[in-house]
């Protein structure tokens, strides 16, 4: 009995959406009143047969059948939603629009099934005829993204754009970023940093260029031209000089130029000052300068700004000077606090609020690029 209910689900959605639609007919909706009495005497097949036959003898329930297989579909029995789209697809009466429309929802069949390549098939002829454009460039970045065919995406994403005047620097640059770092890994440097190029000529306040292109130089130990790659992102996005104050740190230290170090925190830090920031800095004083110097920085910030963070280095810093204070305490007090810290977010996209610990350019839950940002506490 309950496998008879949740068969009917779908069906009852659709009858119910058919009757409040005012443009079906008084016959249609007398069908309908005798499918549900078809599902009170459990005889679900039969309200089955007898809905197949209303849509297929009324020309106005061609959205009935797209909303069908649908509902299908997004209840994963992809097989079901693909015959229905395909029956539609045959119809010889269906407009170019309404052809079209089917063919979108057979294209999102196959992707659900992980057919990517007949998905891809579909979409590239939609988008030839010139029909549901926005929709179908979309499924297809969405295809060339989860099979990482980056070419293909940047083609995709260009081509949308002249065809619709939609805004894809910021997909474009990160398609870019993502061919630089394959063709990193590769050991191909010339062809990674001549995309990195390419991804800020797209978008020219593209963060990632710039930490990818940093980090590039200063792995070959070309620490001047990583220093000037990371100083861009102050005029990109401030929120990330968190993320570049430690490489940054270091270029200088490998330069031995710790005045350049102290005049770029005081010049440029200070103005979007963050935990982050303070800790990589309070650690140079700490080395140079010894633990009073790095203790009183990190307490006038934590006057300023209290922070986990910021504490749990006050007390490292106490018991690496040992002055006085019995060190069990502070041992314990540490490890209450990193026991909070250990899974405290430290980004959250500002799109959907999802939050996690490790940086990541595109959301891994609504799939957006460019929205995610550095928690600052």
């Amino acid at each position: 009995m309950w496998e008879f209910l949740f068969l009917l689900l779908p069906i009852a959605a659709i009858s119910g959406w058919l009757i409040g639609r005012r443009a079906f007919t008084a016959h249609t909706i007398r069908k309908i009143a005798d499918i549900h009495k078809l599902f009170d005497t459990s005889s679900p097949q039969k309200a089955v047969d007898v809905l197949v036959k209303l849509m297929d003898s009324n020309q106005e329930a061609i959205e009935t059948h797209l909303a069908l297989g649908g509902l299908f579909r997004r209840r994963g029995e992809v097989d079901k939603a693909v015959s229905i789209h395909q029956n539609l697809i045959d119809k010889p009466t269906l407009t170019e629009e309404q052809r079209a429309l089917s063919l979108l929802e057979l294209s999102r069949d196959y992707m659900r099934a992980g057919v990517l390549d007949r998905a891809e098939s579909v979409l590239l002829d939609l988008i030839d005829q010139g029909y549901e454009l926005d929709a179908g460039f979309q499924h297809l970045l969405e295809i060339y993204q989860q099979s990482k065919d980056w070419l293909r995406a940047i083609q995709t994403a260009k081509k949308w754009e002249s065809k619709t005047n939609r805004n894809m620097s910021f997909h474009i640059a990160h398609f870019y970023c993502e061919l630089a770092e394959q063709q990193w890994i590769k050991g191909e440097r010339e062809e990674a940093s001549q995309h990195l190029k390419q991804a800020l000529n797209s978008n020219p306040r593209c963060v990632r260029a710039s930490i990818l292109h940093g980090n590039m130089e200063s792995q070959f130990a070309h620490y001047k031209a990583a220093i000037k790659a990371y100083k861009q992102i102050q005029n990109q996005d401030e929120v990330f000089l968190s993320e570049i104050i430690l490489p940054l740190a270091r270029c200088y230290e490998n330069l031995n130029n710790p005045e350049g170090m102290i005049q770029y925190f005081e010049e440029s830090l200070q103005k979007h000052l963050t935990t982050s920031a303070v800790l990589v800095f309070a650690d140079w004083l700490h080395k140079n300068k010894g633990e009073g110097e790095a203790m009183r920085f990190v307490v006038s910030h934590l006057r300023k700004n209290p922070s986990l963070r910021g504490l749990n280095r006050l007390i490292q810093f106490s018991i690496d000077r040992n002055d006085g204070v019995p060190q069990s305490d502070l041992v314990l007090f540490q490890e209450l606090i990193e026991k909070m810290l250990v899974n405290k977010p430290l980004y959250r996209c500002e799109a959907c609020g999802f939050s996690w610990r490790t940086l990541q350019w595109q959301c891994p839950s609504c799939k957006r690029w460019d929205v995610i940002k550095p928690i600052h506490e």
